[in-house]
C-alpha cells in the first residue's frame, strides 16, 4: 500500500481573525513554566522532593546532574513530566535519599548547580511521569507585526473566541517532526518499511504516527463543523472528576458541553483503544480507513490506543507588555502551549523552536 499523503496544515478556531505574529523565546524570561503537582508530598518518607526553577536546562540534563551530585543512580531521581529548556521552569524531583538531611542536600543542590530551590520535603514514593495537573505558562511574544494597541485588540478577539469554544487540543510539531519527518518514519515503521532497534525510538515514532492521526481527527472535526457540538456516541470527559462515558442523548449533553463541564475525547488510535459508538464511531473508523495501517500492525508494534482529550478551555490572560504582549494560562497534563500561541500568532513557525515533549497524560 503506497504511503498516505500527509495533510500537516491544521485549521484554526479562530480562522476568520487575523493574527499577531511575533517570536517567542527572544528570552528565556519570555518563556515561564511552572509545574503544578497532582498531590503534595506528606513530609515523610524515603523519597526527598525538591523543588526548584531552573533557567535553560532540560528536565534530562538536571536530572543527570542531581544524581551526579549526590552519588545517585539517574532512575533513583524522578519527576513528573519534560519542560522546556529554553525557558524558565519550575518543577519538582523526588530523590531517592532515606537517610539524608533534607535541607543540606537542598542547599548542596543550589549552591553546587546555578538553581534555585523554592521548597524541599519528603514523601513515601517516587515521583512519576504524569504524577502532575498541569502547568502554568507565562508567555511573552515579541516583534510583533502591528502597533500594541492593534496587537491587544487582536489577541483579546482571539481570547474571546478561545474562551467560547475552546482549542483543539492537538499534539505539537514538537511530536509530528519538522516537515512531518516523524510521521514518515513512523508510518514506515509500523508498515514494515523501516527497522529501529533502538527501543525509545521506535515508540516514539509509532507515537508520532498516531499522534498525526488524532490531530487528523480533531481538524476534521473542525473542517465539518463539528468541534462546537457534541456525536451520539461521543466519548465524552467529565472536566471536574476526569470520567470518560458514551453520549447517548446528544441533546441533554450539549448544554453540558457548551458550560465546558465536559467535552469529546479523540482517538489515539491502537488495539486495545475504547471505541466510540453510533455516529461517532464511524466517524474515527472514517479517518483510521485511510491511515494506510491496520490493528494488527498496531498490534505488532504493541500500540495500544487510548483517548486524549479533544479541546482545550484554558482561561487566557492578555496583558500588554513594553516589548510585545504576554499571554498567561494554565493547561492539563499533555497540552502543547505553542498549540495555544499558533492560535494567537496564526503561524507554525515556533515549531522549530528546539523543545521538550510536554507531560503527557492521556485519557484511558
Amino acid at each position: 500500500m503506497a504511503r498516505p499523503s500527509l495533510n500537516l496544515n491544521l485549521p484554526f478556531i479562530s480562522a476568520d481573525l487575523p493574527g499577531i505574529g511575533g517570536v517567542i523565546r527572544a528570552r528565556p524570561e519570555f518563556f515561564t513554566v511552572v509545574e503544578v503537582p497532582a498531590y503534595e508530598p506528606l513530609g515523610y518518607g524515603e523519597h526527598i522532593y525538591v523543588n526548584i526553577t531552573k533557567r535553560e536546562r532540560t528536565t534530562r540534563d538536571t536530572q543527570i546532574d542531581i544524581a551526579g551530585l549526590l552519588g545517585l543512580r539517574r532512575e533513583d531521581v524522578g519527576h513528573a513530566g519534560l519542560k522546556d529548556k529554553h525557558a524558565v521552569s519550575t518543577q519538582t524531583f523526588s530523590l531517592l535519599m532515606p537517610g539524608d538531611d533534607p535541607k543540606e542536600v537542598a542547599l548542596l543542590i543550589e549552591s553546587r548547580l546555578g538553581v534555585k530551590v523554592n521548597w524541599v520535603s519528603r514523601h513515601p514514593k517516587k515521583l512519576r511521569s504524569g504524577h502532575l495537573k498541569g502547568n502554568k505558562f507565562t508567555i511573552t511574544i515579541t516583534e510583533l507585526e502591528s502597533s500594541s494597541e492593534t496587537t491587544l485588540r487582536r489577541a483579546s478577539e482571539i481570547q474571546r473566541i478561545v474562551s467560547k469554544l475552546g482549542i483543539p487540543n492537538y499534539f505539537g510539531t514538537q511530536r509530528i517532526g519538522k516537515d512531518g519527518q516523524n510521521v514518515i518514519d513512523g508510518y514506515d515503521l509500523i508498515t514494515g518499511k523501516y527497522r529501529e532497534r533502538n527501543r525509545w525510538l521506535r515508540r516514539f515514532l509509532v507515537s508520532s504516527y498516531l499522534s498525526y492521526l488524532c490531530n487528523c481527527y480533531l481538524a476534521k472535526r473542525i473542517e465539518e463543523s463539528n468541534f462546537t457540538i457534541l456525536l451520539r456516541g461521543d466519548l465524552a470527559k467529565k472536566h471536574d472528576t476526569g470520567g470518560v462515558f458514551t453520549v447517548e442523548d446528544v441533546e441533554s449533553e450539549q448544554p453540558r458541553f457548551e458550560r465546558g463541564e465536559i467535552s469529546f475525547t479523540a482517538p489515539i488510535y491502537g488495539y486495545k483503544m475504547r471505541e466510540a459508538k453510533y455516529e461517532a464511531k464511524e466517524f474515527e473508523d472514517a479517518i483510521f480507513s485511510g491511515a494506510g495501517v491496520t490493528v494488527d500492525q498496531l498490534r505488532m508494534m504493541g500500540a495500544e490506543g487510548t483517548r486524549r482529550l479533544g479541546r482545550l478551555l484554558p482561561d487566557i490572560s492578555v496583558l500588554p507588555h513594553q516589548e510585545g504582549i504576554t499571554l498567561s494560562f494554565a493547561l492539563p497534563a499533555g497540552g502543547y502551549a505553542t498549540v495555544v500561541l499558533r492560535e494567537f500568532m496564526k503561524e507554525d513557525g515556533m515549531a522549530e523552536v528546539e523543545t521538550e515533549e510536554p507531560d503527557q497524560e492521556e485519557e484511558h
